[in-house]
């Protein structure tokens, strides 16, 4: 049996009631944190805050354990929001979830389980850590479909140093098999997707509140206007729907793509051809190695999203201090704002944003 207290950070949902239940099992002090992120005077029915506090209480009745809940709400506006603001201002699409991990689960939440005395932080991502010797090493959970390393590319060693991972070694259908076992109300409570603070609303509609629109033109690559947009804000790389371009002459009966941004010239370009959106090849900044490049160039796999199946790449060293990287396949839609995630393996070697 272990010792020692841990803090779990409690979602409402089955993969942390189950990673609290096991560091029971396995012998841990164990208490429940509810994270509060986002608050919800917007006068939106959208987010679930409440219901997913009281599926958290429902859990930790259940286990006999206490249930702590934090407000950082204020914490995720400034390190988070704001900077996701602050991307689509630029035209990128930022991913939000990579930097709610960095700035408040494992830095505002880890700091403040360690004024209640833990001496652990656990959560309910499906990755895993392996120490073997100096830093922690970050791996990809064992359910291919479940696998979030991607998202967690951005943390630190140093955050990871007092982790635990419970389900990382489990398949979700094992996971919700114990959740039943364990008699939880929420075993098959449906996964949550998307964005926290966007909920089940439009995307755009969202963007609406906090984005000016800046039109522009749509272009075809060969410098062709065939529409307006409302600002290159609200488009991202590979997108269909929504571009509202129709009745054009000479024009085949082909679906549109967005495949660019001329910011010089406040243009969105779009193109009927699926080969305009492939690129074999892109440039990052930002980089957070888990593991330091003994030499260079990097010969590894990498993903530009979550869910993508491994790529084979050379990641190398440029002129301007940002990191290129080679793909063995062309790759559809890399899009800059976003994450690529570099592997060796099942181990996560690091990570950075695409800038293009």
């Amino acid at each position: 049996m272990t010792s020692g207290s841990v803090i779990v950070g409690m979602s409402g949902g089955v993969d942390s009631s189950v990673a609290a239940a096991l560091l029971i099992e396995q012998g841990y002090a164990v208490r429940g944190l509810f994270m509060k992120n986002w608050e919800e005077d917007d006068g939106t029915e959208y987010c679930t805050a409440q219901a997913d506090l009281d599926d958290a209480a429902r859990v930790c009745e259940r286990l006999g354990i206490e249930l702590i809940t934090a407000n950082f709400a204020a914490e995720y506006w400034d390190d988070v929001f704001e900077r996701f603001l602050e991307g689509y201002r630029a035209g990128l699409t930022p991913n939000p979830d990579v930097l709610c991990n960095r700035e408040i689960k494992f830095k505002q939440f880890a700091r403040y389980a360690a004024t209640l005395g833990a001496d652990h932080i656990a959560t309910g991502h499906y990755v895993r850590i392996a120490h073997q010797g100096g830093k922690p090493k970050l791996l990809k959970g064992l359910d291919d479909g479940k696998d979030q390393s991607y998202f967690l590319q951005a943390v630190t060693p140093e955050q990871l140093e007092n982790c635990l991972f419970p389900v990382g070694e489990l398949q979700k259908t094992q996971v919700r098999e114990l959740a039943d076992r364990y008699g939880f109300h929420n075993a098959r409570k449906k996964d949550s997707t998307g964005i926290c603070f966007i909920g089940e609303r439009r995307f755009a509609d969202f963007l609406n509140r906090y984005l000016p629109h800046d039109p522009g033109p749509m272009r075809a690559p060969s410098g062709r206007t065939v529409g307006e947009h409302v600002g290159l804000a609200y488009y991202t790389i590979g997108q269909r729907q929504g571009l509202g371009i129709g009745g054009l002459r000479d024009a085949i009966d082909a679906p549109w793509y967005v495949c660019g941004k001329d910011f010089d010239s406040n243009a969105l370009i779009v193109s009927q051809n699926p080969g305009d959106l492939h690129r074999s090849w892109l440039a990052a900044k930002e980089l957070n190695w888990l593991v330091e490049p003994e030499s260079w160039p990097v010969n590894c796999v990498a993903k530009i999203r979550y869910r993508q199946k491994d790529q084979a790449a050379e990641a190398f060293q440029r002129a301007d201090g940002s990191i290129g990287v080679r793909f063995e396949e062309p790759q559809r839609a890399i899009t800059p704002g976003q994450y690529v995630c570099f592997y060796d393996g099942d181990l996560v070697l690091g990570g950075g944003v695409i800038v293009q």
